[in-house]
This record gives C-alpha cells, structure tokens and sequence, in this order.
C-alpha cells in the first residue's frame, strides 16, 4: 500500500509571488533613472551585477550549488552574459539620460516582437502563423503610435529611444545563441545564471574605468536605487521567475512581461512626474496586444535557465526552468 508524500508549499502563494515580480521588473526602469541621477550608466549597470551576482552566490551556497565546468560551457557564457545581461542593461541605463523611464519601459516591451522576427529567420522549426505574423504587424504598429511617428517622432530623442530598442533587441538575439549552443549544458538554471551574472560584471568591471572616473562623492539615494535593481530587480526576481515557473507552468508566469510596461508607465508618472502623452498607453496597449499575439502556440525547446530581467520567458524541460525565445526583460 503506497502512502502519498505531501508536497512542501512555498511560504507564499504564487500569485503574491507573480506580483512582487511583476513590480519589482516594473519598478527597475524607475531605479536606472534614480540611479543615473548621480552616477555613470556604467557604474549604475556595473553596481547592479555585482549586487545581484552577490545574491545569486548566497542562494548557490544554500543549495550547495557549484559554478558549471568546461571551457566550452564557460566561452559560450560569456557571449550570453555580454547579449542578456552586460550589453541590454548599459544600454538601458544610457538611453535613461535622456528618454523617460515610461518610454524605457515601454521599448522593454517590444523584445517578443524582435524574438518572433527573429526566429522566423535564425529558427527553422518556429513556423509563421497568421496570427503570429498578424501580432507582429499590431506591435510594431504600437510601438510608431508611442514615438508619434505621425509626428515625426517629434520631442524625443533619436539615440536614447534607439538604445532602448536596441537593448530590447539585444535580448533575443542572446535566446536564440543560448538555445543553439547551451541546449544541453546539462547544470542547474541556477548554476547557469550564477555563472553568467559572474561574467557579466567582470566584464563591466573591465570597460567602466576606461569610459568613467570614480565618483568623488556616494549621493545616498542613488546608491540605494542602484543597490535595489542589483539586489531585487535582478537576484531576487530571477529566484522568484524559477518558483513561479516551477509551480504554475512557463504560459502562466510569462504573463507578468504585460504587468512592467504599465508599472514602468505607472511608477514614471507617480514619483518621477513624467509625462504621459494619450499616445503612449494606446500604443502600449497596442504592443502588449501585438506581443501576446506572437506568443500563441509557440512550441520551442530553449536552453537552460539564462534568466534575465524585465519580462524574461522561460518554460520548464525536465523540471528546469529555461528561458524561451521571443520574450520582453
């Protein structure tokens, strides 16, 4: 006669789970813009990897959890840590000069849009549908109605709104490398990411003292925003995504990627007193609607847990959570 094993529950339900995440990735674009206040994107993105590799190395010791071996494991790490982590949040951070953080966020957004044209190239097994094709065309539709393209994209600047898109798209360039060269790595997510955060900031470590100079005073508020995105926007919120993943399913959890924008837009408004034209949330609604259309059956095999910020997908293969292709940070 078998006797059933209680399953162990996390502390807190999921749903609490998915709202702390939800708010802590929307929350993000507001910590840049704090953080870049007093301190070079550099040292903001540099400070931030450093503080939520910090995390991640307190959770891999808990678990007992060694750092992955090979040097082919380790090379193709690197470039991922450069795609998802190093190259998206400096970008971020510079674009935060001169764009709001709305706008930041809303860019953010548009990462399934470049996932899903990208795929459609570098991926051989993800077929067009007319629904996804359909959701490509209505996101980038929203993506001109929030830059005012009507206008002549008139009172933005040209190179932030581009490093926010670029960044945006920096992200599934580094999930379809990981998925062809990471597949079988066969580490735990949390290994994986540990290793890939390390690297992210050695390699900011290298490039800040040759663009920046130390700063010659620590303003307190600043330096906290930068400890938060490092400590929560990025270590915290990649354990979360795993637990919920783990616990409802990949299709569930993805759904926080249409929470940030309108917590980005929301925390902008309320405590930087940002702007906000009729434009940006019609065409944010617009690209939320166009990103939830390019996600429609999708059926993928992604690379092990590579977790990174600001509505990253993963789905679970083997009881591991793994980000999947064609998400937003």
């Amino acid at each position: 006669m078998s006797i059933p094993v209680p399953r162990t529950r996390p502390a807190l339900d999921w749903r609490l789970r998915f709202g702390a995440l939800s708010l802590i990735w929307g929350f993000s674009f507001l910590l840049i813009k704090v953080g870049t206040g007093a301190y070079a994107p550099f040292q903001v993105t540099l400070g931030r990897l450093v503080f939520g590799t910090a995390v991640l190395a307190a959770a891999m010791a808990v678990k007992r959890e060694r750092l992955p071996r090979g040097a082919r494991t380790w090379g193709h790490l690197t470039v991922a840590a450069f795609l998802l982590n190093a190259l998206p949040f400096s970008l971020f951070a510079y674009s935060e000069l001169t764009i709001p953080s709305t706008l930041a966020g809303i860019c953010n957004a548009t990462s399934p849009l470049w996932g899903m044209a990208l795929s459609l190239v570098a991926l051989s097994e993800d077929r067009p549908s007319r629904v996804r094709v359909a959701g490509l065309g209505l996101g980038f539709l929203g993506v001109l109605t929030v830059l005012g393209a009507w206008q002549g994209f008139h009172g933005l600047d040209a190179t932030g709104t581009a490093m926010a898109l670029l960044a945006s798209l920096s992200y599934p360039v580094g999930w379809i490398y990981v998925r062809r060269t990471l597949a079988g790595a066969g580490h735990s997510h949390l290994s994986m990411t540990g290793a890939q955060l390390l690297l992210a900031a050695v390699q900011l470590a290298v490039v800040t003292p040759l663009f920046t100079t130390f700063p010659a005073r620590f303003p307190v508020v600043p330096l906290v925003a930068v400890a938060a995105l490092g400590v929560l926007g990025t270590g915290l919120a990649i354990l979360i995504q795993y637990g919920v993943v783990a616990e409802v399913g990949p299709t569930t959890a993805q759904m926080v990627t249409y929470f940030i924008p309108v917590i980005a837009t929301g925390a902008g408004v309320a405590v930087l007193g940002e702007s906000l034209r009729w434009s940006t949330p019609v065409g944010a609604v617009t690209v939320l609607a166009g990103a939830a259309l390019t996600q429609a059956r999708v059926r993928s095999s992604a690379p092990k847990g590579l977790g990174v910020e600001e509505g990253v997908r993963v789905q679970v293969v083997g009881g591991r959570a793994r980000p999947r292709g064609g998400a937003a940070h």
